[in-house]
């Protein structure tokens, strides 16, 4: 599904492959906050920054699928985590460029995707990651397609931790510490209980 003429030339791609070890086992992107699956708050935000919108899931598929969305599911019978993910998202992307963001990330930055591609230009580099001033968020991150070759490599070597990975392949590090809250993830039930408070203040 694609955007007008006036959004970014980037693919969107929603990471809702995990296992959700903290959330109980519990598929994270459809847990509902203020009457919506997480994801659908994702995609709000998300959708009017890109021209695709993917999204990468291993279990509960038709579930993803009433979205509208493309459902990418891991080449891998194993797990092999968030790599995986952007592999065949970068494969399937329409774009030059893929902007990869968590499905318990609902409240992203409305100027994420322009950001980081203005950065990713400007450095000349085929990957950029976000810092929120604190810490790397590696999963709010932009690759170039031509990156495509070195992921798959690392699959393949069973190398797969994504913010190595992104370092070792000369990502840059793009502050948004003004932006800090945004990149709150929802981990536990806890997390989920305490965004709920705060969304209904």
């Amino acid at each position: 599904m694609y955007k007008d003429k006036h959004s970014l030339p980037i693919t969107g791609l929603i990471l809702a492959g995990g296992r959700s070890s903290r959330m109980n086992g519990h598929d994270k992107g459809l847990l509902e906050l203020q009457g919506k699956a997480m994801i659908e708050h994702v995609i709000a935000r998300l959708q009017p920054q890109v021209e695709q919108v993917l999204i990468s899931a291993n279990r509960h598929i038709d579930s993803y699928q009433q979205f509208g969305y493309e459902v990418l599911v891991d080449e891998f019978d194993d797990y092999r985590g968030p790599l995986a993910g952007m592999s065949r998202g970068l494969a399937q992307s329409k774009s030059d460029y893929l902007l990869t963001v968590p499905c318990d990330g609902p409240l992203l930055p409305l100027d994420l995707a322009a950001r980081m591609l203005e950065s990713i230009k400007q450095a000349q580099v085929q990957a950029v990651l976000v810092f929120d001033g604190q810490y790397k968020q590696p999963t709010y991150n932009l690759l170039h397609k031509d990156i495509f070759r070195a992921l798959n490599h690392s699959l393949q070597s069973n190398e797969h931790k994504l913010g190595k990975w992104l370092m070792d392949n000369g990502a840059l590090k793009l502050d948004f510490s003004d932006q800090k809250e945004a990149f709150l993830n929802v981990n536990t039930p806890a997390d989920l209980e305490l965004l709920s408070k705060q969304l209904s203040l």
